[in-house]
């Protein structure tokens, strides 16, 4: 899962550019994260803000 620290995204589009799946979109200054995401922790890795952060879902 990829979780969005929107505290610190400064809405650059850099994570759009590079996810394989198109899943990333910024809509408005408001980036969203599809469902088709396979969080493969790309678009975190090229994040110059380090706003992106892939977590493993733990179940309830």
């Amino acid at each position: 899962m990829l979780n969005v620290h929107r505290n610190i995204c400064g809405y650059c589009g850099c994570c759009v550019s590079v996810c394989p799946e198109g899943a990333l979109e910024l809509i408005d200054a408001y980036l969203c994260v599809e469902k088709n995401c396979t969080s493969c922790g790309i678009c975190a890795k090229v994040c110059p803000l380090g706003a992106l952060e892939v977590v493993d879902e733990k179940p309830l």
